[in-house]
């Protein structure tokens, strides 16, 4: 089921992955954001992927672009809005497989958001 477009997701980002995002090249920028867009319309873009191993809800965008592999990592069950919580270039050459210190990154990132979260929850109400 699809939302209208009065009931879009909001998308948040974490500062270091917006960063980190803008330093793509303009083509997989926009490619992104149009995966992006339609994840906020309640739809799963083609180049979506559950991330292994970083719990129900933490999914990949994965594209390819002219010999490059971009990255970007967002949690869909972390409060109403989709977080993006990490974009990355892979430089990988082996395999598919994200590389640990990446998924390091993700999970720390991920903690403190939740941390972060549940602590203005619990001062809000």
């Amino acid at each position: 089921m699809t939302t209208s477009s009065h009931e879009r997701r909001p998308v948040k980002w974490i500062k270091a992955a917006r960063r980190d995002f803008s330093d793509f090249t303009p083509l997989a920028q926009l490619e992104l954001r149009r995966s992006v867009t339609i994840l906020t319309e309640g739809r799963m873009p083609p180049i979506a992927k559950p991330l292994a191993g970083l719990g129900s809800g933490v999914m990949e965008l994965a594209l390819k672009h002219r010999g490059d592999a971009f990255r970007l990592v967002y949690a869909l069950q972390i409060g109403d809005a989709i977080w993006v919580v990490h974009a990355f270039k892979k430089k990988s050459k082996t395999g598919i497989k994200t590389p640990r210190e990446e998924i390091d990154v993700i999970r720390g990132r991920l903690k403190r958001l939740r941390e972060e979260l549940k602590w203005t929850t619990t001062i809000l109400n």
